[in-house]
């Protein structure tokens, strides 16, 4: 199950695939990453925004720091200019990143409780199971990204985690 090694790699591996992805997205314009191209939320740029909402709400249940506003329905209409996007993700990707480099094994003890609006119950885990729920479904989603980015022609690069670079590696 999880550790603080496992949230370590994972943390790495989640800012090079984010860098890898949003790369690809950049060669194409806003109107390519906007298009409906059948995936569950629709388009890259959505996916994209999903992705970084359900982040910041996981971040904000392991820190106690809060969560964004809305629910999965609001999660795909954050991104209303690229560029700003690009930098919201980055300080994202450093923010899960400080956390897990940061990250005791005692953290992992316990459980985190907080009310699904998916479900529309109150939800019990344990943080060990959260922890790997936070980074599936990251790979979830970037898979999508991934497949609707080919499908778009912008091949992204490898996303093998024993190909990832030295520089993600520190």
């Amino acid at each position: 199950m999880s550790n603080p090694e496992y949230v370590r790699l994972m943390a790495r591996y989640n800012l090079w695939q984010n860098d890898n992805l949003i790369s690809a997205a950049d060669r194409l314009d806003d109107d390519a990453r906007r298009a409906d191209r059948g995936a569950f939320f629709g388009s890259i740029e959505a996916t994209f925004s999903h992705l970084l909402w359900a982040d910041r709400v996981w971040l904000g249940r392991f820190t106690g720091e809060g969560l964004p506003p809305g629910g999965i329905p609001q999660s795909t209409a954050l991104i209303e200019e690229w560029g700003s996007f690009r930098q919201q993700r980055m300080l994202m990707d450093r923010r899960i990143l400080d956390w897990a480099d940061h990250l005791q094994p005692d953290w992992f003890q316990g459980e985190i409780g907080w009310h699904s609006g998916a479900l529309g119950r109150h939800i019990t885990r344990p943080k060990t199971e959260l922890a790997v729920q936070m980074f599936n479904h990251q790979t979830h989603h970037r898979g999508q990204i991934h497949a609707m980015l080919t499908a778009a022609g912008m091949r992204p690069a490898d996303t093998d985690v024993p190909f990832m670079p030295e520089i993600y590696a520190r």
